[in-house]
């Protein structure tokens, strides 16, 4: 498995930091310049530039080039995740849109979505940036962690 993500805070890194962590493969794209809501996305996530600093040039590009995407959220899509949704639909690729505020096993309904499809797979991870949502960070790194089984 690789975990492709976009980099920005939140759901992105969540996903990065937990595949750092595990010691899996990890990458995808992000915004020229490394851009993020922080600042400059650090060098140790290994994210290849677009050629624009436009987040959504960097959500086309992690869909098209993944398998599939998993959308986390606590409530209905907003914003560049709706985007990243809108973008699956019309590269028709395989998404999924965990509500973290309705499923009771994020990682039950994840793994169960996932059995369909091969091990060796680009798995790209997307959500709320930190500043939309506080707590999307911590719940998505659990998540990810558990699907990679990485007991670190």
């Amino acid at each position: 498995m690789k975990i492709i993500s976009g980099g920005q805070t939140g759901a992105d890194r969540a996903a990065l930091d937990a595949a750092i962590d595990c010691g899996i493969p990890h990458g995808g794209w992000c915004p020229a310049g490394r851009l993020a809501e922080d600042g400059t996305i650090d060098a140790k996530y290994q994210l290849d530039e677009t050629v624009s600093a436009k987040y959504s040039t960097r959500t086309k590009a992690n869909v098209r080039d993944s398998d599939v995407t998993i959308i986390f959220s606590h409530g209905e899509l907003m914003g560049g995740s709706l985007f990243t949704k809108e973008v699956a639909e019309r590269y028709s690729k395989p998404y999924l849109h965990i509500d973290l505020n309705q499923t009771t096993n994020p990682y039950t309904e994840l793994t169960e979505f996932l059995s369909g499809f091969d091990k060796d797979i680009k798995l790209n991870i997307a959500g709320p940036r930190s500043s939309n949502d506080p707590k999307i960070y911590e719940a998505v790194y659990k998540v990810i962690k558990e699907l990679i089984s990485c007991q670190n």
